[in-house]
C-alpha cells in the first residue's frame, strides 16, 4: 500500500485547509485509514480515522468539532477538512492505512504534509 498526501501549507489562525490522501497498491486489504500529526518535540498523535467498511469515524479530543474526515472509496482517497485552525494545529500530518486480519495489523504511512498555522 502506498499513500500520498497533499494539501498542506501555511494558513492564518481561524482559517481552513483540506488535506487529501490517495492510496494505491493493495487497497482492497485496507481496513481503515486516518490522519496522525506530529508537532516538533511531541509524539505522533491521532487526529482522525475512518473505517473502510461502515465509515465509522473517530477523532482526537483536540480537533473534535473543527475537523472532519471523509472518504471516497471509488478514488481510494480520504480527506481531512480542517476548520477554525489554531497555531497549536501546526504539525506534520501523516496519512495512515491499517491492513490486517484478526491477529495482526500492519501500518502504512505516507511521507507527511506540513501544516503551519500562524497567529
Amino acid at each position: 500500500v502506498q499513500l500520498v498526501e497533499s494539501g498542506g501549507g501555511l494558513v492564518q489562525a481561524g482559517g481552513s485547509l483540506r488535506l487529501s490522501c490517495a492510496a494505491s497498491g493493495s487497497t482492497a486489504s485496507i481496513n481503515g485509514m486516518g490522519w496522525y500529526r506530529q508537532a516538533p518535540g511531541k509524539e505522533r498523535e491521532l487526529v482522525a480515522s475512518i473505517t473502510s467498511g461502515g465509515g465509522i469515524t473517530n477523532y482526537g479530543d483536540s480537533v473534535k468539532g473543527r475537523f472532519t474526515i471523509s472518504r471516497d472509496n471509488a478514488k481510494n482517497t480520504i480527506y481531512l477538512q480542517m476548520n477554525t485552525l489554531k497555531p497549536e494545529d501546526t504539525a506534520v500530518y501523516y496519512c495512515n492505512a491499517k491492513v490486517g486480519g484478526v491477529y495482526y495489523v500492519v501500518d502504512y504511512w505516507g511521507k507527511g504534509t506540513l501544516v503551519i498555522v500562524s497567529s
